[in-house]
């Protein structure tokens, strides 16, 4: 399926209550919740059905899974029980921790989950087997409904459950994102900071534990007072170290939640604590400050219960900060405001957003390793002309993300590894040919390509303008993505993609018979020969005439040209309608045909009789033919090969295509001002 860019002006960023439906019904939630209670019947959604196929794509079932009902699997199904907590999540048998953990994070924003998990639904008097969660789509709030049936063995679910076994609001939840994401198969393996984006809209960073900055702890601190939402992991150094247990009771390659922060009087001093929770909902640090640790006998029962301490084997712990930096080595911290965590004042961000495509052949160029094909990626320009308050620079913050990999998932595709780099822009607009990469090196660039579904770095910069470069590393890699840039002052932002222009210069006479040239006069001998004495041709004695020219040209290493470009070059040429070329039409095409022969030489770099799709939007500019992204991707799907390379024949089919469509365009701009004009004389 290929990727193709349309306009991609930016936009500004939806709001929670714009939120679209997305059954494919065209009804919303109440409608839908409506319609099956007038009709006494317990909704089921034929967009995610209760079979196997909403569970696994690559799998069967490893036992036989019945999707149940709450009210069939317990007695008084409660949608929440006693509030909304972290203790509601406990994982089953998918490996979603990273989910889980994001899940558990919501929890400690009351604001914010009233959001993802609307509170006015229920098993109550209007139950209707219906219910609905609100996601953040790549700028989208999208109302997501799912019936009600969860999948179970034995009677007891199988994946999310809450420890309560009558609460059901997280494993409902778990089903939507489900359904977001095609199926419970593709919620295996992420990366928490996916989930809590999600979740919020809001803008990620991540920090490496060891080479944390000196005040990470009051980062922390900060980032749990805004009502950030914050994750953690222990690295693996290979794939059999996933899900390891350590001595310590720690899981590495797994997914938890920090939950709190906070001080503690311990033996006259104070001692920097942080709360830690296992998704499982079981399996604890077992160190210093762990739930039985002998260190909690030194501190006062009101301090237990004021930092909620409890011995119980429920996957929430408190460990030593120093203990937290030894053991862990990843923090995803995700701003519902891109705020700096380091700076005390909080700020009003402005936001643009960008969307846009890598498309084989054309926009999917690669990183700079790749210049021959860099140059060709998207490019957006970014004005940043204010400075930040009292600074002499100016700071944003731009956040990559690649679209939909994981509902792709079950037609093979995985992450790709993504980047940018950021180039000061030159004066001028349009689009930045490759001489300028060659010799012009990036102000800046994200620290890392990495196959993570974001990659977002904060920068500060002089005022001025730039160029920002969104690649994948490898070169000819499709994806939709969704760029995102946070300013503290008002950033201007525009896609350096061409406007459609047209540059063609006016076509010559033909030279009178006795003003021919050498060459011309071989042509007429060879039309003579050919065609007789009207001098007119056909597309089979026009396709004879040009292979055996060429064939006699030493440079070229052309294939034959088709017929079919015969008869469009007739069909551009012909002006008696008869399907014929007369020799004085020929002539004209011939000086064309010469032209666009030396431009294809130029961009044949290797001269093997073809050239390099991304080598197009130059090839048609030097032919007088300006185009936009949208345009550029539709033709080389057209005219290029597997692998991305035009030859003359269909290069010489795409002039042709351009000019005829070049010609109505110009009948249809002149009739329009012929008719305007006779409106305003009117």
């Amino acid at each position: 399926m290929p990727y193709l860019y349309r306009a991609a002006k930016p936009r500004q960023p939806a709001l929670p209550r714009d939120a679209r439906a997305t059954h494919s019904s065209g009804q919303d939630y109440e409608a839908l919740r409506q319609e099956c209670r007038r009709r006494a019947v317990l909704f089921e959604d034929p967009d995610f059905p209760a079979t196997d196929a909403s569970l696994f794509f690559s799998e069967k079932p490893p036992v036989p899974f019945v999707w149940k009902r709450p009210g069939d699997i317990v007695k008084d199904p409660k949608f929440i029980l006693g509030g909304a907590t972290r203790t509601d999540i406990c994982q089953g048998d998918l490996g979603d921790c990273w989910l889980l953990a994001a899940i558990a994070s919501l929890t400690l924003n009351q604001k914010t989950l009233a959001r993802v998990v609307p509170p006015d639904q229920d098993f109550g008097p209007g139950y209707a087997g219906i219910f609905h969660f609100q996601f953040w789509q790549h700028n989208e709030w999208l109302d997501v409904v799912i019936d009600d049936r969860l999948p179970t063995f034995n009677g007891r679910l199988v994946f999310l459950h809450s420890a309560e076994h009558n609460e059901f609001w997280s494993a409902l939840l778990e089903k939507a994102y489900a359904k977001l994401n095609g199926s419970y198969e593709a919620l295996k393996g992420g990366s928490t900071m996916e989930a809590m984006e999600d979740f919020t809209g809001g803008v990620g960073e991540m920090y490496e534990v060891k080479r944390a900055p000196d005040n990470f702890y009051e980062i922390l601190e900060k980032a749990l007072k805004r009502c950030s939402m914050v994750g953690c992991s222990i690295d693996i150094s290979s794939a059999a170290e996933s899900e390891a247990k350590t001595r310590f009771g720690l899981i590495k390659g797994h997914a938890y939640s920090v939950t709190g922060i906070d001080e503690v009087s311990y033996r006259g001093r104070k001692v920097q604590l942080i709360r830690i929770r296992n998704p499982w909902g079981q399996v604890e640090w077992n160190g210093p400050w762990s739930d039985n640790s002998p260190e909690w006998r030194s501190v006062s029962p009101s301090e237990q219960k004021r930092l909620s301490q409890t011995a119980l084997d429920d996957g929430e712990f408190w460990m030593k900060f120093e203990d937290f930096k030894v053991h862990f080595d990843k923090v995803e911290i995700c701003n519902l405001t891109p705020d700096a965590l380091e700076d005390s004042t909080p700020h009003k961000w402005e936001v643009t957003v960008h969307q846009g495509s890598w498309v084989r052949g054309s926009t999917a160029g690669g990183c700079r390793n790749f210049l021959d094909t860099f140059w060709t990626n998207p490019q957006i320009k970014l004005h940043l002309t204010e400075k930040d308050e009292g600074q002499d620079d100016c700071t944003f913050i731009a956040a990559l993300m690649q679209k939909d990999r994981r509902k792709l998932k079950k037609l093979g595709a995985d992450m790709l590894t993504i980047g940018y780099s950021i180039y000061e822009s030159p004066r001028g607009d349009g689009h930045l040919n490759k001489d300028f990469f060659r010799y012009h090196p990036s102000k800046a660039r994200s620290k890392t390509y990495i196959n993570l579904r974001e990659v977002s770095e904060r920068f500060k910069l002089p005022p001025g303008d730039y160029v920002l470069i969104p690649t994948t590393f490898e070169p000819h890699q499709e994806a939709d993505f969704c760029l995102r840039i946070f300013s503290e002052k008002k950033a201007v932002t525009e896609d350096l993609d061409e406007n459609v222009a047209i540059d063609l210069p006016e076509p010559p006479n033909p030279t009178p018979s006795s003003q021919e040239t050498e060459e011309e006069k071989q042509f007429r001998a060879l039309f003579e020969q050919i065609s007789g004495e009207d001098l007119e041709i056909t597309a089979e004695e026009l396709e004879y005439i040009l292979n055996a020219v060429l064939k006699k040209i030493k440079n070229i290493k052309f294939k034959n040209l088709s017929l079919v470009s015969c008869r469009n070059i007739i069909s551009l040429m012909d002006s008696s309608g008869n399907g014929k070329l007369e020799f004085d039409e020929f002539k004209v095409f011939w000086e064309r045909m010469k032209k666009w022969i030396n431009i294809f030489l130029q961009f044949d770099f290797d001269k093997s009789g073809s050239m390099s799709s991304y080598e197009l939007r130059s090839a048609l500019k030097a032919a007088g033919y300006q185009l936009n992204n949208y345009l550029l991707q539709l033709i080389v799907l057209r005219y290029s090969d597997e692998q991305f390379q035009i030859e003359f024949d269909d290069f010489l089919n795409c002039l042709i295509r351009l000019e005829n469509a070049s010609r109505v365009f110009q009948t249809l701009s002149v009739k329009n001002k012929e008719f305007i004009n006779l409106n305003i004389s009117e």
